[in-house]
Parts: C-alpha cells; sequence; structure tokens
C-alpha cells in the first residue's frame, strides 16, 4: 500500500542540510558525519559530484514537505555476467522520529524499480553487521545474504 504524502524524487542541493542531519543522527553509521558548519563544503562537494555523476542519483523521501529519508543508487557495468549492469543501493536512512511508517520500504522498492528501469541485472546492497533489525528488513523484501563482504580503509 502506497504510503500518502510520500514523494521520492532526486535530492536537491537545498535538501543537504536535512540528508546531512539524518547521517549525523546515526549513531551505528561511524561515519564521522556532522552537522558543524565547517563541515558543509565538504558535503557540497560530495552532492555535486555525485549530481554530475550520470551513474549515480541521490534521492530524498519527502513526507508532507520534510525530507523524511535518503538513499543512493550507483550503477556499474562489468564484465561478469557478460557485460551486465549492476544497482548498488547505498546510504539508506529514515528519519528515527518517522520510521516504522514504511517509508524505508517505500524507498527500497522504488530502488529496486528504478534499477530495473534502468537495465540492471541486480541491486546490491551493504549493511552493518550490527544493524540486524535492517538484515531482516531487507530480507523481508527479497534480499538474500549472498555474499561475505569486505573493506580496507584508505
Amino acid at each position: 500500500m502506497p504510503l500518502t504524502g510520500l514523494l521520492i524524487r532526486p535530492a536537491r542541493p537545498g535538501d543537504l542540510p536535512a540528508l546531512v542531519a539524518l547521517f549525523a543522527a546515526d549513531a551505528l553509521g561511524g561515519h564521522g558525519d556532522t552537522c558543524d558548519a565547517a563541515a558543509l563544503d565538504a558535503y557540497r562537494a560530495a552532492f555535486d559530484a555525485i549530481a554530475a555523476d550520470p551513474r549515480a542519483t541521490l534521492y530524498a523521501a519527502e513526507l508532507d514537505g520534510r525530507v523524511a529519508g535518503t538513499f543512493q543508487i550507483v550503477l556499474v557495468r562489468s564484465l561478469p555476467g557478460r557485460g551486465a549492469l549492476r544497482a548498488f543501493l547505498e546510504a539508506v536512512q529514515v528519519d528515527a522520529a518517522l520510521r516504522g511508517r514504511r517509508i524505508g520500504e517505500a524507498m527500497v522498492r522504488f530502488a529496486m524499480a528504478e534499477a530495473g528501469r534502468a537495465g540492471a541485472a541486480s541491486l546490491a546492497l551493504t549493511s552493518n553487521k550490527v544493524r540486524t533489525g535492517a538484515h531482516r528488513f531487507y530480507r523481508r523484501l527479497g534480499f538474500a545474504n549472498s555474499h561475505e563482504g569486505f573493506k580496507i580503509e584508505l
């Protein structure tokens, strides 16, 4: 059932403070995000780079005129799978005060549909191991925990 009043759209520059606030409020993220004005230029540069990349789209989920969530889709073509286009879902975040209203579900379903429209063969994401509730959420939406992820800080 669609969520009444929810609009999912490409993020606009004016959304930047609200988007940053979503990440800064995430205690589990561990990315060091902050609403400190001294960091705004770094966020603005990242926003501009994403907006200029034809393979990436940053979205805002707006509920009754307020940014309620965000996510990003990145498209990558690689040789495996006969050159299949793959989509990656990144930076999924819903305002903590609005969780439980199916905003996250609407965002992920939208991402699935957009990836499909773009011709992607799959949509992948990573989720921090401590986010067990998020893991249940993604499995409920049909995602399979099919790979083990690794990363290194550079």
